[in-house]
């Protein structure tokens, strides 16, 4: 039996590009998670993808595009359940799809064909349903409380393969200081290397440190549109960078792309018109 959704499909978004869905992904990041996971493609690297809080999908769709083919992308977010239901979301996640999530899946396929496993629940369930060591790709961008930040780095660590990378955001908003409570902690017990920090974003890994940093080193050596240094932290040199002028990669496509209304343009205004009207 078809389940009516709550949100008429004249309601849903149409994005004809990504900057059209809502949510904060700066281009220095887009760079990053670009250039992290192309690095990642290049090498053979394989694994999934896992994203811990998704919003409308911003970052989620951008990463979509680096997804191989037999490689899974899982998203996980509350969107409007409350925490604690999971003992009903079996239920809800086949009849009662939340606003939030439907808006997040119309813009997500906007972009592409199939959406990824999506989990409706608090992030603490992933372990459960995500492999240990699966994972070539984990961003966290959930909860801000320190204890639920704190798991999070511990499923990430628990999920991620060799090698993997963790990007963790919102590290440095000063509304959030559960995030660079976690964080740093996780940095000095649990062996997790700092690799750059953006204005918003932590990246780290806790398999080989000195191959991804040396050529992530040379890529921004040879970028002119940011500012980058680097700064000894926990034993590891750590880049810092500022990429307010950063220029974004290329973009994911939207299906609406050629159906974005034109911005009409007006041409020179003709000389000597005010003259003629008035002498009429």
């Amino acid at each position: 039996m078809q389940h009516e959704s709550h949100t008429a499909p004249a309601e849903l978004p149409r994005p004809a590009a990504l900057d059209d869905v809502k949510g904060w992904f700066h281009n220095i990041d887009q760079v990053l998670f670009d250039w992290f996971l192309s690095r990642q493609r290049a090498l053979g690297q394989g694994g999934d993808l896992l994203e811990l809080g998704v919003y409308l999908g911003k970052s989620a769709i951008f990463m979509g595009q680096y997804l191989e083919e037999k490689e899974t992308f899982t998203v996980c977010d509350l969107f409007d359940s409350p925490a604690g239901d999971l003992a009903n979301d079996k239920e809800m996640n086949k009849s009662y799809s939340s606003l939030t999530r439907t808006a997040f899946e119309a813009n997500y396929q906007a972009f592409h064909d199939e959406l990824p496993e999506v989990v409706q629940g608090p992030s603490h369930v992933i372990t459960s349903l995500v492999a240990p060591g699966s994972c070539r790709f984990v961003h966290v961008d959930a909860s801000h409380l320190y204890e639920h930040v704190h798991g999070d780095i511990e499923a990430s660590r628990e999920l991620l393969g060799e090698d993997g990378i963790v990007v963790l955001d919102d590290f440095r908003a000063e509304h959030c200081p559960g995030v660079a409570a976690a964080t740093w902690g996780a940095v000095a017990t649990t062996g997790l290397k700092p690799l750059c920090i953006t204005a918003t974003k932590f990246y780290g890994t806790w398999g080989s440190f000195e191959p991804v940093r040396t050529e992530l080193g040379a890529m921004l050596a040879g970028r002119k549109d940011f500012w980058h240094g680097a700064e000894e932290v926990a034993g590891h040199s750590m880049i810092r960078i500022d990429g307010k002028k950063a220029k974004r990669p290329a973009q994911p496509v939207s299906r609406y792309e050629s159906t974005a209304p034109a911005v009409p343009t007006q041409g020179p205004r003709p000389k000597g018109l005010l003259r003629s009207l008035l002498g009429r």
